[in-house]
């Protein structure tokens, strides 16, 4: 083990102390739930795709319903949360995909997964590791936030980059637990524009200028 694996490991159980049971914050019973919770959720709180999506899977109980859907309509149903309209779009497209090239039922590998309309990598990851349990770490801002000021990823890094980089430091069997537990750090604690700075535990271990 490396000394910045030995460090990686001891800010994971430092994040861990605070929250020890992180985990999804999307609400969802069926596979087709989640991955449209995830597609939502992309530039939107969690809590804000938890608002409107009792009525709208009340509404749409299946993908079929989705593909029937008037566009408009569906549309006023998630005009809530930002992008809608090209969210909307895409839950169209991906619905009628999952249909004609996975016979109606959801792909259950990465590459599968990344060709529906509106599923990019950082998706596919939450849904796999959320649903199937495989080891997966999802980056998205607040990981990408928490990564960069940590240094596990230089501030240019993409998205990609910051994923190696991760599963570098951590065993596999951490990668689903570290993905939510970095973002609970981010979302709640080293947030972007007020960061919890002097009550930090892993302050010591911080790159970025204490605020």
């Amino acid at each position: 083990m490396t000394k910045k694996q030995e460090i990686a490991l001891k800010i994971y159980d430092e994040i861990t102390k605070l929250y020890p049971n992180a985990s999804c914050e999307l609400n969802y019973k069926k596979d087709h739930e989640l991955l449209i919770a995830i597609m939502l959720s992309a530039q939107t709180t969690d809590q804000s795709v938890n608002k409107i999506t009792p009525h709208l899977f009340n509404k749409y109980q299946n993908l079929s319903d989705y593909i029937n859907a008037d566009l408009v309509e569906l549309e006023n149903d998630i005009r809530n949360i930002g992008l809608y309209r090209n969210k909307a779009k895409n839950l169209q497209k991906m619905a009628e995909k999952v249909y004609d090239k996975f016979s109606g039922t959801i792909p259950k590998t990465q590459e599968e997964l990344e060709s529906l309309p509106g599923v990019g990598r950082k998706t596919a990851n939450v849904y796999l590791a959320e649903l199937h349990k495989m080891p997966r770490i999802a980056v998205d801002t607040h990981v990408s936030r928490v990564s960069i000021r940590l240094g596990f990823a230089k501030i240019d890094s993409t998205p990609k980059q910051i994923e190696e980089n991760l599963m570098k430091l951590y065993p596999k069997a951490l990668w689903i637990s570290l993905h939510h537990k970095l973002i609970f750090f981010g979302r709640y604690f080293c947030t972007a524009r007020k960061p919890n700075c002097k009550n930090c535990p892993i302050i010591k271990d911080c790159k970025m200028p204490q605020i």
